[in-house]
């Protein structure tokens, strides 16, 4: 083989007689070994500094918000009742049962009043482990009591800490991720860096630590990582069973932490689907991802004791739907473009109407509520008719879920992370669209290559995913603005990768005619380089400035309210109220709620909207008789609610409970002709009169300037 290699490049057929065939052959022989070896050692070198530049901006990413969080509570200073207040609405339930299994007389005392809580809701017993992603408050309690580390730190600065730690590993796969599509770790440095200085739009951990996506989030993009790294061709089959291991766990973390994992894994099926009917990626492991995202949300299910609403995802429903469809219509992919066209049709109508009958089945079987809600919410949002429904109107008037602001992109594009996302995105969709019809049109694999290069190599599987990804995530996020996160993380991969990768330059100049392999080369390097440079110009002075500027925690009405609580009042009080300040006063001083900020639940929902007939038109013994009805000792009234100022005439609390109840809405604007004025004045307005109606059922015991509680009166 040497000897026939060595002919081929050579100008001459003969060898000279006074020189031995051997040595010439030797010597290419030996520089070819040395060349692989030089190439192989800055392969493993490249590896190293890459790692440990990854390594190194994921804890940098970690001190950076642990600084920025210390610097606006002074966390280490305040007292340990304004610690708490600091997690506000659901971060303060959330991190209150971490608090009750530590303070627990053991380990298992703990879990039995997880498993049996009647303290959550008043007048029932619930099974938080069931109801609640908590599994990793309870997690990190057992962890907290076996290590030798009570004497050292406090619980509440170990359960930061751990939050705070997973954004490292949060930004080290962002970081693998754009450095996987594109080949060089430069690409996953630009990745980090515009995730650091887009804080603001990337990540809220800071201020909503406990939040159940800042848990899941870091696992979600272990898992895209991992995929990303699957999908490469040439892979060794113990690397794909090593690689399907490492998405199973990141798929059943991610699950486990988040209650809405099922719609963001139902966006990620979809992405999966699409793709493989497009023949952009291989079946068989699209199927083995399928099966991983069935398991690892039953193995959730199974943790959470059978919980109903996961058994009655669509995510089951239509992964279930998918690997039938394929079962009935085996031959969907072949035949010329309009045979496919006309079986891709079919099969994806099969696939919905599936869907849509076994989640049907399965909801009529377990008699399943718990996120209708949601749906409601959905029809209202995108114009499919009005609704008059308390629960969606109240997700509707909330900014974080509505439309995504238009100042987003301009603050995106402060940094190029926009514009240049915006432009690797268009030229990887006219390739998406060329590839797509070319494998449904069924053209040889061979001719594909060859008519069309730059599309086949800028369209690899890999780069196929993250591209559909990162589409269906931003029509999620430019759609409901609470969901950015998942989109504007990845949009800095997406531009990253697009930047620093060879096949989306080599298409860009030869489409200008331009192209030479060198010019390539510099242009993929030294782009990234001034895009970074660009980047610390820009960035550094306003960082620097967030880490000096110093605040304090400051809230003295809530703080005199809680110790008012827990001085006044007997452990075994119930207390009605808002939901966000409920879940503080639970964290705060161990009382019983009538309800809480969790709301996927039927009971709960129905519940908490007759609590809020405390700012609704109501009178004295109506609202006495609900608050009673759910063993009620004290109501919180607030000013900030009854005279609410925050939200636009229609979308106050108290306008949400006056057309749920029939009654026009305060204030000048018009009203639906239907509804009727109330014949009792606004519960909590009135309350503070103190007139006979009121005082015979309600006691007010304390006042500031921002919260009234008052006692009801035992009934006789």
């Amino acid at each position: 083989m040497t000897t026939v290699r060595q002919r081929r490049v050579g100008k001459g057929t003969e060898v000279a007689e006074d020189q031995p065939p051997e040595e010439k052959n030797v010597k290419p022989d030996v520089k070819v070994l040395s060349e692989h070896t030089g190439g192989k050692l800055w392969n493993i070198l490249s590896v190293i500094a890459g790692g440990i530049v990854a390594i190194s901006l994921g804890l940098l990413t970690s001190v950076y918000v642990a600084t920025l969080h210390e610097n606006d509570l002074w966390f280490s200073n305040i007292k340990e009742v304004e610690r708490e207040i600091s997690f506000r609405t659901e971060c303060g339930l959330y991190y209150s049962y971490y608090k009750q299994m530590i303070q627990a007389a053991s380990i298992q005392q703990g879990l039995h009043g997880l498993v049996y809580d009647n303290k959550t809701e008043s007048v029932r017993t619930i099974n938080i482990l069931e109801r609640m992603n908590v599994y990793q408050e309870v997690f990190l309690s057992i962890l907290y009591r076996i290590l030798p580390i009570q004497q050292y730190l406090e619980p509440v600065y170990f359960y930061i800490y751990t939050l705070f730690g997973l954004q490292a590993v949060y930004v080290i796969a962002l970081y693998v991720t754009s450095w996987l599509l594109s080949g060089t770790w430069l690409s996953g440095l630009l990745a980090a860096c515009w995730y650091i200085t887009n804080r603001v739009d990337t990540t809220r951990v800071e201020f909503t630590i406990p939040l159940r996506e800042n848990w899941a989030l870091p696992f979600f993009a272990v898992q895209i990582a991992a995929i990303t790294y699957l999908l490469r061709t040439h892979l060794q089959p113990v690397q794909e069973r090593l690689t399907f291991t490492v998405i199973f766990i990141a798929t059943f973390l991610f699950s486990l932490a988040w209650q809405f994992n099922q719609f963001m894994m139902l966006i990620q099926a979809l992405a999966l689907f699409i793709l493989d009917c497009f023949d952009m990626l291989p079946s068989a492991k699209v199927t083995r991802l399928y099966i991983i995202q069935i398991s690892g949300l039953l193995l959730v299910c199974v943790l959470q004791f059978f919980n109903s609403m996961i058994l009655g995802s669509l995510l089951l429903s239509f992964n279930a739907s998918v690997l039938m469809a394929r079962t009935i219509q085996k031959n969907y992919k072949k035949g010329n473009l309009l045979q496919r066209l006309g079986k891709l049709i079919l099969h994806v109508l099969l696939v919905l109407c599936l869907t849509l009958i076994i989640n049907k089945f399965i909801k009529r079987i377990l008699n399943l509520e718990s996120d209708e809600h949601i749906f409601k919410f959905l029809k209202a949002k995108f114009g499919f008719g009005a609704t008059r429904d308390f629960d969606a109107n109240l997700y509707l008037c909330e900014e974080a879920f509505g439309l995504l602001p238009i100042n987003t992109f301009s603050r995106l594009s402060d940094t190029l992370l926009f514009c240049i996302y915006i432009f690797v995105l268009f030229l990887m969709t006219v390739v998406a669209v060329i590839v797509a019809f070319r494998n449904l049109s069924g053209s040889n694999q061979f001719q594909l290559m060859e008519k069309m290069e730059e599309c086949t190599i800028t369209l690899k599987p890999d780069a196929a995913y993250n591209l559909i990804h990162t589409v269906l995530f931003g029509c999620l996020a430019l759609s409901t603005m609470r969901m950015k996160y998942l989109w504007t993380s990845h949009m800095c991969v997406f531009a990253s990768f697009g930047l620093c990768s060879t096949e989306i330059w080599k298409l860009v100049l030869k489409c200008l005619h331009l192209y030479t392999s060198q010019r390539t080369r510099v242009i993929k390097y030294s782009i990234p380089i001034i895009t970074l440079l660009y980047i610390s110009y820009k960035s550094w002075p306003g960082i620097m400035d967030e880490l000096s500027e110093l605040r304090e925690f400051y809230d003295p009405d809530t703080v005199e309210l809680m110790n008012w609580i827990k001085s006044n009042t007997p452990d075994t009080a119930v207390f009605a109220g808002s939901m966000q300040l409920l879940a503080g006063v639970k964290l705060c001083t161990g009382r019983t709620l009538t309800n809480h900020p969790h709301y996927e639940d039927k009971n709960l929902r129905e519940r908490t909207k007759q609590i809020y007939q405390i700012y609704a038109k109501r009178s004295p013994e109506d609202v006495y008789r609900i608050l009673r009805s759910f063993g009620t000792d004290y109501i919180i009234l607030e000013d900030s609610i009854c005279y609410e100022r925050r939200h636009s005439r229609g979308c106050r609390l108290r306008d949400l409970l006056d057309v749920a109840n029939g009654h026009i809405m305060d204030g000048l604007g018009e009203n639906d002709p239907d509804l009727k004025p109330s014949l009792y004045p606004r519960f909590c307005e009135e309350i503070k009169k103190n007139l006979p109606s009121y005082t015979t059922h309600f006691t007010r015991v304390f006042q500031n300037k921002t919260f009234h509680v008052y006692k009801l009166a035992e009934r006789k």
